[in-house]
């Protein structure tokens, strides 16, 4: 079993999380790792499954480590219906006057169109003939003797003139007149308006500013747990459906009991005074009387079906805060807190586990971030994918759903990731 990250650029990358032989569970990332893990060999397929639900495959491609223990896998990300349909024949024409798709052509030259001037001219390839003298230059017009020679007789009205012949258009076809005919002129082509960089070349620039700033954060990558069983059951949903006032009365009833989890936390935490007088029963009872309510923020509530008996398992993380007043005990701190319940047949919420810590008890008792819920052994079964955040580092862990308590089938070694 693997974890999937998907990032919002498309790319996907694999993490090991545990390998079952024999009925055993072992670091997948540790695991026969000469010169790379098992889990993490090429071409090995696995399918993401998002509480139950079929979300595509993946490929393992190359295997990756970044320090000293820490692997993960890139491949090829096929998501679920994505794979290619055949091609369809193309339609036969119905007649057979059909010319098919457009075709290039140079256009014909247009007979209909009024004659064109100076259509006397000879063909531009070959020069006109000379029917008179060549002027002679300004310096050649004066004679040995200095005056001017007379100058000739005019030439027939009907013979074009040598001076204007060549200035005068000559036209070879009625396309030259055509406005958007092609031209083919040297240098850059002149275009209107401002072009940005990377506007109308198709070329992606890095930006600048607040806009590189938005662009640059990104969403956190979606994870998916992964598994590669060739031989394994077919996936099947593990969420419990729940109606709208159902998921109020279960949620308000789930952090209650974060309520009393986060105060007795408080307590167990508190100081003891030496040559302090222990409290009096009247005291204990003023002291429930006015218990102070924590606030909770990011409150994330779900309710899983893991053994398809319709008893659903509901599990509650939030971060929890005492309010500030004189005298209170960790108004200034955090609490992390993960709860899972279970529903009997009388309707009550049955408590399986509860973890509360905050930054400085981190070492003894880790924070817990529920993955979600994966089949991890084969059994047709769903299991508790966490991810435990100790002082130490990181790790990942596999939790059993029973009747009083969740069992661990699986917690890895902590590792800076």
């Amino acid at each position: 079993m693997g974890l999937l990250e998907l990032s919002a650029n498309g790319n996907a990358r694999l993490i090991p999380i545990t390998i079952m032989v024999d009925g055993k569970f072992y670091d997948a990332s540790a695991y026969k790792a000469s010169p790379v893990p098992l889990a993490l060999w090429g071409q090995t397929v696995y399918e993401a499954e998002k509480t139950g639900v079929s979300q595509g495959l993946f490929t393992v491609g190359e295997a990756m480590r970044v320090g000293s223990n820490n692997w993960f896998g890139e491949g090829k990300w096929r998501p679920a219906g994505s794979e290619t349909k055949p091609k369809r024949l193309a339609a036969k024409p119905k007649n057979d006057e059909d010319e098919g798709p457009p075709k290039l052509r140079r256009p014909e030259p247009d007979t209909s169109a009024k004659p064109t001037e100076n259509t006397s001219a000879p063909p531009a390839t070959a020069p006109a003939p000379q029917t008179t003298a060549p002027t002679p230059s300004p310096d050649e017009k004066k004679t040995p003797s200095g005056t001017s020679p007379t100058p000739p007789a005019s030439a027939p009205s009907t013979a074009p003139s040598d001076e204007k012949a060549p200035e005068e258009p000559v036209s070879t076809s009625a396309n030259d007149e055509d406005p958007n005919r092609p031209v083919l002129k040297r240098g850059q082509p002149k275009t209107e308006g401002t072009i940005h960089p990377g506007a109308s070349t198709g070329v992606l620039r890095r930006p600048t500013g607040t806009a590189a700033s938005a662009e640059t954060k990104q969403s956190p990558p979606q994870q998916i747990p992964a598994i590669s069983d060739a031989s394994g059951p077919d996936p099947r949903p593990y969420k419990y459906d729940l109606k709208a006032d159902e998921e109020q009365k279960y949620r308000k009833g789930m952090l209650a009991l974060a309520a009393d989890a986060v105060r007795a936390k408080i307590k167990e935490t508190k100081p003891v005074l030496q040559g302090g007088k222990p409290e009096t029963p009247a005291a204990k009872s003023t002291r429930a009387a006015k218990a102070v309510q924590p606030s909770f923020d990011d409150v994330q509530f779900r309710a899983f079906d893991l053994w398809n008996t319709n008893e659903p398992v509901f599990v509650l993380s939030t971060t929890a805060h005492m309010p500030s007043s004189p005298g209170s005990e960790g108004s200034d701190v955090s609490y992390f807190v993960t709860l899972v319940a279970k529903k009997n047949i009388y309707d009550e919420l049955r408590k399986l586990y509860s973890g509360v810590t905050d930054a400085r008890h981190l070492d003894e008792t880790p924070r817990l971030e529920l993955i979600d819920a994966v089949d991890a052994d084969g059994d047709g079964r769903g299991e508790l994918l966490f991810k435990r955040i100790s002082d130490v580092g990181s790790t990942w862990g596999v939790y059993r759903a029973g009747a009083d308590q969740l069992f661990p089938l699986f917690e890895g070694t902590p590792s800076n990731q």
